[in-house]
């Protein structure tokens, strides 16, 4: 999520420092250009929180390992609606507002996030992309994969790879200045209602 890092974080520990991100990023950009080597033509869909600021990160170093200078249609996809774990959240889902100015027919688009997981936040997305229009191809693009998957979801670009355990959470902190980037792997950061409920 592209946020501040929370005040009193509970026992995190630091998953990858600001080099190791950075070195993720050209993994996915090296890994796109490779499958597209005029990426001109590319649409960018980030999903709310996680895939703002790391969709203008992809466009920058797809520019410079290219050699050009891109200005790639962008978006923003927010997927409360489509999630299929809402009844379950202790806390309700920010709401934000879908932003994807262009259309998605007969597009290639490639679905950035942050953190690959059970694959229900990619589900969902896949869902808000095609309630707007047919695309001609989608692919996934992450920054980091933690494994667990409940859904037959395979990113196509896979930036790093860190093996956790269910109950930790990944957080991945991006930043203007990308020294400051990190990401941090914490134990039982969030819990579910059924979750509580087994526990009375």
């Amino acid at each position: 999520m592209n946020q501040s890092a929370p005040a009193n974080p509970a026992n995190p520990q630091l998953a990858y420092n600001s080099q190791q991100i950075h070195a993720g990023i050209t993994r996915l950009a090296q890994g796109v250009l490779a499958r597209h080597p005029d990426p001109a033509a590319l649409a960018l869909v980030g999903v709310h929180s996680g895939g703002g600021l790391l969709v203008r990160r992809v466009e920058d170093e797809l520019a410079r390992l290219s050699g050009q200078k891109l200005k790639l249609d962008k978006g923003l996809v927010d997927i409360s609606f489509y999630r299929d774990d809402w009844t379950r959240l202790t806390q309700m889902p920010a709401v934000r507002a879908t932003d994807i100015p262009f259309s998605v027919d007969d597009r290639e688009i490639m679905l950035i996030d942050d953190v690959v997981f059970t694959g229900r936040t990619v589900r969902a997305a896949l869902d808000a992309i095609f309630s707007l229009g047919r695309p001609d191809r989608v692919e996934l693009a992450v920054l980091v994969d933690r494994g667990h998957r409940e859904f037959p979801i395979s990113p196509d670009y896979v930036g790093l790879k860190l093996p956790t355990q269910r109950h930790q959470s990944v957080n991945v902190y991006l930043y203007d200045d990308p020294l400051q980037d990190h990401a941090t792997l914490e134990d039982h950061k969030y819990s579910t209602l059924k979750a509580s409920f087994s526990s009375n």
